[in-house]
């Protein structure tokens, strides 16, 4: 993992999205906060921490020691993101809230002025290289209406025809994963991206 990361921030990607998977809330599981940590080491470019986890609040201050400046928690796994949000704040980093596709974006919207991002899931969590949903930008087009300087991510199925699709509705940051891991090169990769959301 080291080379393809360290050559991505050399190539100027804006963050490192790292995905956290605890077994329970998605079925895989992934890595923790050690890894997090190390890929901390590798540059300057920020990271970000997406817990798919149960109880997200117990790995907050795990994954801000290693560096990450953005945590993002799903809706799904709280009945408290006001509180999670304020608690990352207290702790002086950026709060994320996410939706999985099936989750109606209603869920999100009572945070919607105190959260910094919202991320719109356009696949299932879980495993890389399934198909992008399309309609999940509905979702991202309601966000944008209803708070217009929000940051949306959209995370899943990403490359170049669908990251123009996600940007028109109105997302902003985008995820990307399977696209990268299978361009010539991750930078490579990061150049097609950036080529076809500037290009319209």
């Amino acid at each position: 993992m080291e080379g393809p990361v360290r050559e991505l921030m050399e190539a100027g990607a804006d963050w490192i999205h790292c995905n956290i998977m605890d077994g329970q809330f998605v079925p895989p599981i992934s890595f923790g906060a050690d890894t997090v940590k190390d890929v901390h080491k590798l540059g300057a470019t920020p990271l970000e921490a997406h817990l798919m986890t149960l109880t997200p609040e117990r790995h907050f201050d795990a994954f801000i020691e290693a560096g990450a400046t953005r945590i993002i928690f799903h809706a799904e796994a709280t009945p408290h993101a006001h509180r999670l949000i304020q608690t990352l704040h207290a702790k002086g980093v950026q709060a994320g809230v996410a939706i999985n596709p099936g989750t109606p974006v209603g869920m999100v919207e009572p945070v919607l002025h105190f959260a910094d991002l919202i991320l719109v899931m356009t696949v299932n969590p879980g495993w890389g290289g399934q198909s992008f949903i399309r309609e999940c930008l509905r979702k991202v087009e309601h966000i944008r209406h209803a708070k217009p300087d929000i940051q949306i991510e959209v995370d899943g199925g990403i490359e170049p025809h669908t990251i123009v699709e996600a940007r028109e509705a109105g997302a902003n940051v985008f995820v990307a994963g399977n696209f990268i891991a299978a361009a010539s090169s991750p930078a490579e990769g990061l150049r097609l991206l950036r080529l076809a959301c500037e290009s319209k």
